[in-house]
């Protein structure tokens, strides 16, 4: 009888490993909102939570860019540069000319295929061309814009003021892209293949399917959700600004470490990313209602990372 209950009791068992550490890291997101709710109690309304989630939204988008890169094994250090390029052609050519920008930011998603395909067939570590590419985008968004400033078109600075009754705006990007790369990473072929080449590329090649393929389309997915992150990004900040997301490089590493993905490729997590980078952007906030000064909240904001972190890797040796 025992003999019998033991393997039904494995996959679950398993599974709890996997969702382990998003559910640490949701733990961690509503102790931010209770200390955020004691501290200002308005946070729990529908305006308060707009207030508080807005900034985590093109951080998610861009945890999600990077969560599709790490799915094959790669990391991506030039995602927050990229980013900060977006919002200045958002603010210039998107404005002056919708359909040079359009197809500048287009351009700008190829780009990313294209570096891609470089990595796979030069066999470039992705941390050296990635870092390369940074530099690109800083320089192209310093020529462009090299001061701050520009504005958003219509449409998008009207998107960026969207509130509607009774929901908190910033769950509807959020959700609706997780949603998406879900379906993408998770749920297609595509996304298996993604997976596989992260986990076992050797596998991948033996059954038959191109390497170099999947590469591509998780550099051209990423650059899209780069592109997405950097639209919304702009419809807040009302301009362009190059270095505006610079920080996103490795918190939205970070983002996905939180929400249980992986160094080595393999694994698709975009709901635990999702809480990943919520939680990240949450920080931010309690420690801003909690007065603690400019230039000690990075410290401390590493040091509640790593408190997160260590108590994801106590859970996972309390379940092996």
């Amino acid at each position: 009888m025992s003999e019998t209950l033991v393997p039904a009791l494995l996959p679950s068992r398993a599974r709890m490993r996997r969702t382990a550490p998003a559910v640490v890291s949701a733990v961690a997101m509503i102790a931010m909102i209770a200390v955020c709710a004691s501290l200002q109690p308005d946070v729990l309304s529908v305006s308060g939570l707009s207030l508080v989630l807005s900034a985590t939204v093109p951080l998610v988008i861009a945890a999600q860019a990077q969560m599709t890169l790490m799915a094959v094994g790669d990391i991506d250090l030039g995602i927050g540069n990229f980013v900060g390029l977006i919002t200045v052609i958002t603010a210039t050519k998107l404005v002056t000319d919708p359909l040079v920008g359009g197809l500048i930011l287009l351009g700008l998603v190829a780009s990313y295929a294209v570096l891609g395909v470089l990595i796979h067939l030069r066999k470039v570590p992705s941390l050296i061309a990635t870092l390369g590419a940074s530099f690109v985008w800083l320089g192209l968004g310093m020529f462009v814009l090299p001061t701050p400033g520009g504005t958003t078109p219509e449409w998008l600075a009207a998107f960026g003021m969207w509130q509607p009754a009774g929901f908190p705006a910033p769950l509807l990007p959020i959700l609706l892209v997780a949603a998406l790369v879900y379906l993408l990473s998770a749920r297609s072929t595509l996304g298996v293949r993604m997976r596989a080449l992260g986990s076992n590329p050797v596998a991948l090649e033996r059954a038959g399917l191109r390497p170099l393929a999947s590469r591509a389309i998780a550099y051209t997915a990423a650059g899209a959700l780069g592109v997405l992150s950097g639209l919304v990004l702009a419809s807040q900040t009302g301009g362009g600004d190059v270095s505006s997301a610079s920080s996103y490089t490795l918190m939205t590493v970070a983002a996905v470490i939180l929400g249980g993905g992986s160094f080595y490729g393999g694994s698709a997590v975009p709901w635990g990313v999702v809480i990943g980078g919520v939680t990240l952007g949450l920080v931010s906030v309690v420690l801003s209602l909690l007065d603690v000064p400019t230039n000690m909240q990075s410290a401390v904001q590493g040091v509640i990372v790593l408190a997160v972190l260590a108590g994801r890797v106590l859970v996972g040796k309390v379940l092996r």
